[in-house]
């Protein structure tokens, strides 16, 4: 009997130590930093790479501009380590690793880009990062300062980690992510009614939630109609919120939601969920809407369909996949178009005319019900 008891203390005592050691390496396990901050970060480094490379490219090809289809090129090959060095960010990695982080990233970009099935690119590259670079760093976090070699140490140990991770895992990822986003849009196409609905509301409530529905977008490479549908959901919520909540917030709530984000919101839908309802609604109308009667597609690059009108990031997106569709696009069978009145038409409706008009409708209702209240949509100053 005291041998167990001294096996038990010793595991409690190591137990102890090895929780001591995490608090000092700043190495903490939950959900909110893996899911909200990397995620939310990998979607900035994403959006600071790929998503301006395209924009830029797209702005040169447009006008000849040689020198902008260049820095374009370049801003897109960067984003896997763009995306690493964001995530080791969020995660408060030391300088070494961080820095370090830029090979795993691309790394895994790249290896996350192929996949297992033959003839098949992969579009798993941003989930791969994400993975990948959050295991690099704190494995990176765990030994550095803790040599004198440091300088070697830790350089080594997280890109060896990282890379060979990458060797192993990203192929897998890239395959796996790429058959999960062909079956989501291939159920958008196969029954546009039905799957505008789910992803417009899905990916719409995303955007408010504390997590990247913009990094959801690009993991899972949605283009096509379902990216149609999810830049509808997202617009919802933006512009949807925005107007809802003119009555409390003025101009200023206005724009801060309406081009910035309606997360703004999630203290007030805490307090009371049913103010959420008015933009869940609206993205259900509005994702149909898109998908059945103005067949919108968001061919640019995947990461924009997350994006609403967060900078105008999604029209832009939409835009860019008419004149030059991204490499995911292409690889489903998109083409480029020159947009004619019905597209314009489309895509501002749904973007900014139906978001207002519906979410204003629903809120009113809600408010004459006393499910909504003077004061549930503030925001804080």
């Amino acid at each position: 009997m005291s041998r167990h008891i001294v096996r038990l203390e010793s595991g409690y005592i190591d137990m102890k130590k090895i929780s001591a050691f995490l608090k000092r390496k700043n190495i903490v396990l939950s959900a909110k930093r893996y899911g909200i901050d990397a995620l939310g970060a990998m979607a900035q480094g994403l959006f600071c790479s790929l998503l301006i490379g395209t924009i830029v490219k797209t702005l040169g090809e447009q006008t000849g501009l040689s020198f902008l289809v260049d820095v374009g090129t370049y801003a897109s090959a960067m984003s896997g380590a763009a995306m690493a060095v964001a995530i080791g960010f969020a995660l408060q990695a030391p300088p070494l690793v961080l820095f370090s982080l830029a090979t795993v990233g691309y790394a895994a970009n790249a290896l996350g880009s192929t996949s297992l099935i033959p003839n098949q690119a992969g579009a798993g590259g941003p989930l791969a990062v994400l993975f990948i670079a959050i295991i690099a760093a704190e494995c990176g976090k765990a030994v550095s300062k803790e040599t004198r070699v440091d300088i070697l140490v830790t350089p080594l140990v997280t890109i060896l980690v990282g890379v060979g991770l990458s060797a192993w895992w990203a192929p897998a990822i890239g395959t796996a992510a790429t058959a999960v986003g062909n079956i989501i849009m291939w159920a958008t196409d196969l029954q546009p009614f039905l799957m505008g609905i789910v992803v417009s509301v899905v990916i719409g409530m995303a955007l408010t939630l504390p997590i990247s529905s913009a990094a959801i977008c690009a993991a899972f490479g949605l283009t096509g109609l379902a990216g149609g549908a999810a830049v509808a959901g997202c617009c919802a919520n933006m512009v949807g919120f925005a107007v809802l909540s003119f009555r409390e917030n003025r101009w200023g709530g206005l724009v801060s939601q309406g081009l910035g984000t309606s997360m703004l919101q999630m203290g007030n839908i805490v307090k009371n969920p049913r103010i959420w309802l008015p933009a869940i609604l609206t993205s259900a109308v509005t994702g149909p809407i898109a998908t059945c009667i103005f067949r919108l597609e968001m061919n640019g690059a995947p990461v924009s369909s997350g994006m609403g009108t967060c900078g105008l990031v999604g029209q832009i997106g939409v835009w860019t996949g008419w004149l030059a569709p991204s490499e995911r696009a292409v690889s489903n069978g998109a083409a480029a178009i020159t947009p004619g009145v019905m597209e314009w038409l489309g895509l501002i409706l749904i973007s900014f005319v139906l978001p207002a008009v519906l979410c204003w409708a629903f809120g009113r209702f809600f408010r004459k019900i006393g499910w909504i209240r003077e004061g549930d949509l503030t925001l804080a100053d």
